[in-house]
C-alpha cells in the first residue's frame, strides 16, 4: 500500500529531501510525527540494507551527541569484553535480516537475486553491517530498537537513564 502524500511530505520535511524507498512509518513521536521510517530493500535499483531509518530530529541530535562523545567506542569495549552481549547482537542481526526478508516483496527479491545482491543481504544485519559483533552507527541500531527492541538500543536507553 502506498504511503499517503501527507506522510511522505512530513518525512520529506524531516529529511530535507524527497524520501526514496519509503514504505511506512512504524514509529511516530508524541505529536504523531514520523520518528522511524521503514525503507525498501531495493531503492533506485540498488540494494538498501537499512530497513529502519531514524528521522526524529531531537532523537537524531541526541544520538549525534552520544556518538561524538565516544559512546560507540565505549559500547564496543563492553561488547568486546562480554560474550553474552556479542551473542545477543548476533540474535538481533539475524532477527533484523528475517524481518527485512518478511517485508521484501517478491519482485524485489527477484531483482536482488538477478543483481547478485540477495545472498549478500542475507549476511548483512542492522545498518547493513556484516560483522555482527561491531557497532557502526547508533542511529541505525536505535531506529531498529524503537520498532523491535535490541541489545544496543537497550544499552543506549540504560546510558540515558543513568545520566543526571
Amino acid at each position: 500500500m502506498p504511503v499517503p502524500d501527507i506522510v511522505r511530505d512530513a518525512v520529506a520535511r524531516l529529511l530535507g529531501r524527497e524520501p526514496r524507498g519509503l514504505r511506512e512509518v512504524p514509529v511516530v513521536d508524541e505529536n504523531g510525527q514520523p520518528a522511524v521510517i521503514r525503507v525498501a530493500p531495493l531503492v533506485d535499483g540498488k540494494p538498501f540494507p537499512t530497513l529502519f531509518w531514524l528521522v526524529e530530529p531531537k532523537l537524531c541530535y541526541r544520538i549525534d551527541q552520544a556518538e561524538a562523545s565516544g559512546l560507540i567506542q565505549q559500547f564496543q569495549g563492553r561488547v568486546d569484553a562480554n560474550k553474552g552481549l556479542r551473542e545477543a547482537m548476533t540474535v538481533d542481526h539475524k532477527s533484523y535480516i528475517a524481518l527485512r526478508n518478511q517485508y521484501m516483496e517478491e519482485v524485489e527479491r527477484q531483482s536482488l537475486q538477478e543483481l547478485g545482491f540477495y545472498e549478500v543481504l542475507q549476511t548483512r544485519g542492522v545498518g547493513g553491517i556484516a560483522d555482527f559483533a561491531r557497532i557502526r552507527c547508533l542511529h541505525t541500531w536505535y531506529g531498529a530498537h524503537l520498532v523491535n527492541p535490541n541489545t544496543i538500543g537497550k544499552l543506549l536507553d540504560e546510558h540515558w537513564a543513568a545520566l543526571p
